[in-house]
């Protein structure tokens, strides 16, 4: 039996050294759903032989090289015997480490593959590269453990059955699947940052996680700019954490927030990491525009400070590339702080009927803020109310009734 502290020690090498593993597995045998199974192997035979011989000097060697030896085992009973072993024959032979960076980047293009539905991407990209177990990615996102089990299942499968090549794509293809493990990554930071459901407003650990997947990705891919500005963002945005909760876990609002609260390091961090996709050249897309915001926020010393017409223009660039309702409302917001809620509201109204806004709570809750602002405060507790029954979750619920009470009185609560 394993003891905890050696329990302990596998498990933190598992964490570090796994992705890697996964990713130098399927190199080798062409199969994503193969080399997690070959990993897990590993890991089998790491249980049973460390607690007796000991943590090994190069732990991630020792996994790679049970693993590999377990493929050669399982295609002996191959058919296609001899040209696998040779390829396995010829992969070992690579010197340690020269293909890990490689096999990472490669792994995340195969774990975010458009061909798979988004959230089979963020499970499938949580199991191999963040190594989260299945237990653990169902409990982040509030569903069933066997709903993620099926669609990290089916992803695998989906990903064996199209032949997906493992690869970095090149040309064209480069840039749409950049994009989307940038969104996949940039999905898990806003589970984490705003949770959709639950009674907590942060879960931490998928920041983190996502933070640490964009961190990866950028030192693979240094030359892009949306990286960094991706990076950036969540550095960012992951600075104010401790500020956003309250001492009770209320929701605390960012104009609201007390800012010497908020994480420095993170903050130099994400301007350095703007900085960064800045001097790469050309203009800066969509995350980049988006750290740009956030950077607004982060140099104000207090909320009065804020170049509201500087984030203004910065969202008019965003809804040029993405076309985004979402954006459109932000933009709103701005608006409505740079040259009165009048001005704000009058864009508000105009996206009323869009029918991606129809279930979206922060659309009434902004509205509410306006009419709040312009002394409409019956109008204003009804908007409240409506963003209240529309959110799923509970922190978030709160705030909107306590503005909603604060309306009825004929309050403008922040």
């Amino acid at each position: 039996m394993t003891d905890p502290e050696t329990k302990r020690a596998i498990d933190a090498v598992w964490r570090i050294e796994s992705p890697k593993l996964i990713a130098g597995l399927t190199r080798i045998v062409r199969d994503v759903s193969l080399a997690e199974d070959l990993a897990q192997d590993a890991l089998v035979a790491a249980l049973e032989q460390w607690p007796e011989s000991g943590v090994p000097a190069k732990p991630g060697a020792w996994l790679m090289a049970t693993a590999k030896h377990r493929a050669i085992d399982r295609l002996r009973r191959d058919e296609r015997l001899e040209r696998k072993h040779q390829e396995i024959g010829r992969e070992m032979e690579v010197q340690e480490g020269q293909q890990e960076g490689d096999d990472l980047l490669r792994l995340m293009f195969i774990s975010c593959h458009p061909i798979l539905a988004p959230e089979a991407r963020v499970a499938l990209t949580l199991r191999l590269l963040a190594s989260l177990t299945t237990e653990e990615i169902a409990r982040a996102f509030l569903v069933p453990v066997s709903t993620i089990a099926q669609r990290i299942v089916r992803a695998k499968r989906t990903l064996t059955e199209a032949r997906v090549p493992f690869e970095v794509p090149s040309g064209p293809e480069l840039d749409a699947r950049m994009s989307s493990v940038l969104q996949v990554i940039y999905l898990v930071f806003n589970e984490g940052y705003s949770a959709t459901a639950g009674d907590d407003l942060l879960r931490a650990g998928l920041c983190e996680d996502a933070l640490r997947l964009g961190r990866i990705l950028a030192g693979l891919a240094p030359s892009e700019p949306e990286v960094h500005g991706l990076v950036a963002l969540m550095e960012i945005q992951a600075s104010r954490s401790r500020a956003r909760v309250g001492p009770s876990g209320e929701m605390v609002l960012l104009l609201d927030q007390d800012r010497s609260r908020w994480d420095q390091l993170l903050i130099r961090r994400g301007l350095a990491g703007l900085e960064r996709a800045e001097q790469l050249g050309g203009a800066l897309g969509p995350y980049a525009l988006q750290a740009a915001i956030a950077a607004c926020h982060a140099r104000a010393r207090t909320a009065a400070e804020t170049d509201w017409a500087r984030i203004v223009a910065l969202y008019d660039a965003l809804a040029e590339l993405t076309s985004s309702t979402v954006v459109e409302l932000n933009r709103a917001v701005a608006v409505g702080m740079a040259f009165g809620p009048a001005a704000g509201l009058e864009l508000v109204d105009a996206l009323m009927s869009e029918p991606s806004l129809k279930t979206y709570h922060f659309l009434p809750s902004v509205r509410g803020d306006l009419l709040a602002k312009l002394g409409r405060h019956d109008e204003a507790r009804v908007e409240f109310e409506r963003a209240a029954a529309l959110t799923q979750n509970a922190r978030e619920r709160e705030l909107l009734l306590d503005r909603a009470a604060a309306s009825s009185r004929g309050e403008t609560a922040s």
